[in-house]
């Protein structure tokens, strides 16, 4: 193994956050390491996401009102502000001129969807599976780049500090050879972008990806870095309703998809004045009232012509056996974390020459509940002003002595970090979920530090990466359940049932 690596500008993750990094910095002549745990492209989360990416078209101060109302009051108004100023000139330039996007059209245009919580049609999509079509080539992109080096299936276990400063990362492969480091592959750089993702891994029905294990918070929050927001965990409404659910995009409802209990009541109009198109914490909540009270909830879309309009959908619905035209089953589901590793406007976190962009940033903009489409808009426009921040930085690292991980240990039995995962998730389902309590979050933070101190001991010894992620996932949860039992008051996505009215009332959700 080749002692240490370097480069200008490192980049953990390659969602569509850590690739707008990338760009901007290449664009800046750095040298770019992108180091990723996904196989590309189905691995990381921006290729998952179906509805599509918000913009301003002629109304800007639109879209901020849209963005800080779903917020429920949370919002940043100057972080909201940076998105949308950057929108269009970011879309135009990356999506449209570099990448060159196909979005569906309508013959004079582009085809702007209508979204829930969205005062107007502004959604810019391709079918219901915008985020492949913009990842794919996003990639190829970069790997045609001169500037830009892809490291794929290569994990990340811990940044390499030096007086408040992060100068790189260890890596579980060595960059130079491709193998296996047993003992950590030190990468040195002047500056390093968490672009890691979110943390659907530590709930049992999530719409991320697998290995969303909240590595990129975890590792800035034991490096010290501020943490906000972490309790606004997002639940979507309309998952299919399933151990492996698959997500039914929010514009389907956008397009006049209803919602219907198992009396084939539609019931939403009578949770929120805008109905199917409420908050998603508003139709969340209202849904699992709804399945709780009759059984189950389905998604009617006969109103629409769904085979012609959402194609994809109605073959994933096929190739799983689900009649759609009898409605989909559906029920919430983690989707999203909205709060992270604390960041400013140009992505800077509190440590220096660390930046954070995407799921594992709280840049502000999305308050106490992420308005629908707009994570990658974000994921963009953030990820572009950190690339070009983080070139800027101007520190040529000096590596010193290369830090090394213990690996000194047998491996664990086969199935440890499973059984490990099945009790976090369980405990977090159980009380850090749709609804939370005081009681609840007592008790599931003395079971997450029990776990995460039997899971450090097995670290200080052993290097791979199913127990760094354990490990991540349980300094994650820890995060998540502290910030919601410090906050006692219901916002958002975050639902107090100590501080709320009595679940299955009308207009109890919001």
């Amino acid at each position: 193994m080749t002692e240490y690596a370097t480069a200008d500008v490192l980049v953990l993750g390659s969602g569509i956050a850590g690739c707008a990094a990338a760009l901007a910095a290449a664009r800046e002549g750095q040298r770019v390491l992108v180091a990723t745990k996904a196989e590309r492209p189905a691995d990381a989360s921006t290729d998952w996401a179906q509805g599509g990416i918000a913009t301003t078209r002629d109304s800007p101060e639109s879209l901020k009102r849209d963005i800080l109302t779903a917020g429920d009051g949370e919002a940043d108004p100057d972080a909201v502000d940076a998105l949308v100023e950057d929108a269009a000139a970011a879309v135009e330039d990356v999506l449209v001129d570099t990448l060159d996007v196909s979005f569906d059209g309508d013959g004079d245009g582009f085809d702007y969807a209508q979204e829930a919580a969205h005062s107007e049609p502004r959604i810019l999509h391709v079918d219901a599976a915008t985020g492949r079509h913009l990842l794919r080539p996003f990639l190829r992109h970069l790997d045609d780049h001169d500037h830009v080096r892809m490291l794929e299936d290569t994990a990340a276990l811990d940044l390499i500090t030096d007086e408040g400063r992060v100068t790189g990362a260890l890596l579980d492969r060595d960059p130079e050879t491709g193998e296996r480091a047993a003992t950590g592959a030190p990468v040195f750089a002047g500056s390093t972008v968490l672009a890691t993702g979110g943390i659907g891994d530590l709930y049992r029905r999530s719409t991320n990806p697998g290995g969303s294990t909240g590595d990129g918070l975890a590792m800035a929050a034991l490096a010290g870095a501020d943490v906000e927001d972490a309790e606004y965990v997002q639940f979507h409404p309309t998952a299919y309703d399933d151990e492996d659910p698959f997500l039914v995009s929010e514009a389907v409802r956008g397009e006049g998809a209803v919602l219907r209990n198992a009396d084939g009541e539609r019931f939403m109009p009578d949770y929120h004045e805008d109905a199917e198109l409420a908050p998603r914490d508003v139709v969340a909540r209202a849904v699992a009232a709804e399945r709780d009270a009759t059984g189950e909830v389905r998604l009617d879309v006969s109103p629409l012509d769904f085979a012609g309009e959402f194609p994809g959908l109605a073959e994933t619905c096929e190739d799983r056996g689900v009649d759609w035209e009898a409605g989909i089953p559906v029920a919430p589901c983690e989707h999203f974390l909205c709060g992270g590793v604390a960041v400013d406007t140009e992505g800077r976190t509190s440590l220096d020459a660390l930046y954070a962009v995407g799921e594992c940033a709280r840049t502000g903009v999305h308050g106490a509940n992420r308005l629908a489409s707009t994570s990658l808009l974000e994921g963009l426009v953030w990820g572009l002003r950190a690339g070009e921040a983080a070139a800027g930085d101007g520190w040529t690292p000096d590596p010193g002595d290369p830090p090394e991980l213990r690996d000194r240990d047998p491996d664990l039995p086969a199935g440890f970090a499973d059984e490990k995962f099945r009790r976090l998730r369980r405990v977090m389902d159980e009380h850090v979920g749709l609804h939370r309590s005081g009681d609840d979050l007592r008790r599931a933070q003395g079971v997450l530090r029990r776990l995460k101190g039997e899971v450090d001991s097995y670290v200080r010894t052993r290097t791979s990466r199913d127990l760094y992620e354990l490990r991540n996932a349980a300094v994650v949860g820890l995060l998540v359940s502290r910030a919601a039992a410090e906050n006692p008051e219901s916002a958002g996505c975050h639902h107090r049932t100590d501080d709320a009215a009595p679940e299955g009332t009308p207009d109890a959700g919001h």
